[in-house]
């Protein structure tokens, strides 16, 4: 694990972000806090490190806590930060961040994904409980007199012998699983080629291929990284494996589902889908996906959004605090790290 050297004063630091991002997660409580910390002299947040005006001001930092809006820190703009030591990324992937300049000069850099974890399984877990209701199904259908008001005849509804799968051993993953364990009725199934079996038993659930687990299921839930080798990694093929009446729910990255393969399944009320992100997103408002009763899309809100932002701000102001104590770091992000992770 990462660790920082003792810091003997307040590092140098500013946010680097988008103007909207440092509104949203940094309040006053939180800006007080960072210059506390740090020696944060003005502008305390910068959103252009390209700009002329702060070019001074960066060759002295040695602190930056970024966030949505940063910039790629490639060469160019390195060589402007010479006494750039640590990046603690208030948000989830660096991989947008990073480049191989970057890492041939030892800059240290966190990320916020665990604490960005946590609406993101609260989401799910009520899209899976949701799903077994087929709650949000019912919500896009009108009555009539002709159909159950309750959905009494409907006996495929319940959350009782119900089979969850997992697709992704991640951060998210995991905590999905541990949080299903409440849930007696449920058998967890995971599907992740790096994750260890001990590890998910020890979770509460059991780890299988996706060729066992996609026939099993009554719910699919992916979590894996946007990669080359997860492209559309559940197609048509794995799709039509999946029981009738199953519901896909994708809270991860929309590559990872063959759209057209999806939307012909979706189409013949075969299999339900709870997509809160899609490829491309949003989906042109021709989609049919976008019209069909039994998709529920939402606009990419199962990450920190609002308030719960601010669990990220806190999050890299503990790597902050850590830094300067010259302590581990918490969730440092290693090179290699980026081959698994989104």
């Amino acid at each position: 694990m990462a660790t920082a050297r003792q810091a003997t004063n307040r590092p140098r630091a500013h946010a680097v972000m988008a103007d909207d991002a440092f509104a949203l997660l940094f309040d006053e409580t939180r800006r007080e806090r960072f210059a506390a910390l740090a020696d944060v002299p003005a502008p305390m947040h910068i959103s252009d490190v390209d700009d002329p005006a702060v070019a001074d001001t960066l060759a002295e930092t040695e602190v930056l806590i970024t966030s949505w809006g940063a910039p790629h820190f490639d060469a160019a703009r390195l060589a402007r930060m010479p006494r750039l030591r640590a990046v603690f990324h208030a948000a989830g992937s660096v991989r947008e961040h990073v480049s191989d300049e970057f890492w041939k000069r030892g800059i240290m850099i966190t990320s916020a994904a665990d604490a960005n974890a946590v609406p993101v399984v609260e989401y799910t877990l009520a899209a899976i409980i949701f799903a077994g209701k087929r709650a949000l199904v019912h919500l896009r259908t009108e009555f009539d007199d002709a159909r159950p008001w309750n959905g009494w005849a409907e006996r495929s509804i319940g959350n009782v012998d119900r089979t969850i799968g997992i697709v992704g051993f991640s951060r998210i993953g995991r905590r999905l699983v541990e949080m299903l364990r409440g849930f007696d009725e449920m058998d967890v199934l995971v599907a992740d080629p790096f994750a260890s079996p001990d590890a998910v038993r020890a979770a509460g659930a059991t780890l299988v291929s996706l060729h066992e687990m996609l026939p099993r299921v009554d719910v699919l839930s992916l979590h894996a990284p946007a990669l080359p080798s997860t492209r559309h990694m559940i197609a048509g093929p794995q799709l039509a494996a999946l029981r009738d009446g199953a519901t896909v729910i994708n809270t991860a990255r929309g590559a990872l589902i063959d759209h057209d393969a999806l939307l012909a399944e979706c189409r013949t009320g075969r299999l339900d889908a709870v997509l809160d992100v899609t490829e491309p997103e949003p989906l042109p408002a021709s989609a049919e996906l976008r019209r069909l009763p039994n998709v529920a899309i939402t606009p990419h809100l199962a990450g920190s959004l609002g308030t719960e932002t601010r669990r990220l701000t806190d999050s890299a102001l503990r790597e902050l605090e850590a830094y300067i104590a010259g302590e581990a770091l918490h969730y440092p992000v290693e090179p290699e790290d980026l081959g698994r992770s989104a």
